[in-house]
């Protein structure tokens, strides 16, 4: 698969964050390496505490890297200052796991996508123009823009806020997507739907996908490349077929061993 690869987008060298000092001293993301690719499926597997979101907000740019270095389409990623920040935000947006703090309340859902649509420079474009691009975004995540505007976030489900985000990337149209749990607050009939919209907004624009998940099965449906995460390591990363169908670490097989098959009874002792 390696000779298949796309154009290097994301990549880390001895990635690394370390909070507190001394003896309160805590490392969250231990010396990790990476190498993300254009139009990748990219999951980060592990349990709570693993380290998998701290990575993820290093990757964003919301907390600084400790040690180590991140690569942006081949070069040292320079993020000083808020312009260059800006800059860098258009190529890389998230989804998170809580829709809730992702929004500012008092912002209506107009202006949520009127941003979008002016980062990407369509700011002058004709209002009627800027109507039909958002309603064009809540159509494609099965919402209506006219049930929407003028209301404000806090007025909406759980589930329809995560689908405002997804809404969100489709007009600003990202390099690379960072989803942390897309469809954590979407009911079970709907979440196989979001993640085909987002594998279809992949195959549209060549967006890299990195899906940040403690579900191991997600991982090998939807990756092409899985990075299974322990204690801030990654203890094992190759194709999904590798890492989950034939899996070499402990923690691993652990993970999958976890899993609840229907088939067979629920072991409940670890618990």
């Amino acid at each position: 698969m390696s000779e298949k690869r796309g154009k290097e987008c994301l990549r880390g060298k001895g990635v690394t964050k370390i909070f507190g000092v001394g003896d309160k001293k805590t490392v969250a993301v231990d010396h990790v390496d990476f190498d993300f690719r254009e139009g990748e499926i990219i999951s980060i597997v592990g349990e709570s505490g693993s380290g998998k979101t701290t990575l993820s907000k290093m990757l964003l740019g919301l907390i600084s890297v400790t040690e180590g270095e991140v690569y942006f389409q081949g070069e040292p990623r320079d993020i000083k200052g808020s312009k260059k920040k800006k800059e860098y935000w258009k190529n890389i947006q998230a989804i998170f796991q809580d829709p809730f703090s992702s929004y500012n309340m008092f912002n209506k859902i107009d202006s949520v996508l009127l941003d979008c649509i002016n980062m990407r420079g369509g700011k002058h474009l004709p209002y009627k123009e800027k109507f039909e691009m958002m309603s064009e975004a809540c159509h494609f995540v099965n919402l209506e823009f006219k049930e929407l505007t003028n209301k404000y976030p806090f007025e909406l489900s759980g589930g329809q806020m995560q689908r405002l985000m997804i809404a969100r990337i489709f007009l600003l149209k990202p390099k690379i997507l960072l989803a942390d749990e897309p469809t954590s607050m979407i009911d079970a009939c709907s979440r196989s739907t979001i993640l085909d919209m987002l594998l279809k907004l992949r195959d549209e624009i060549n967006m890299t996908v990195i899906f940040i998940t403690h579900d191991i099965g997600l991982a090998y449906y939807i990756s092409d490349e899985v990075y299974i995460m322990e204690h801030g390591k990654f203890v094992e990363y190759g194709t999904a077929e590798d890492c989950i169908i034939h899996p070499q670490a402990a923690y691993t097989k652990r993970l999958i061993s976890d899993v609840p098959k229907i088939y067979e009874e629920w072991d409940l002792s670890t618990v």
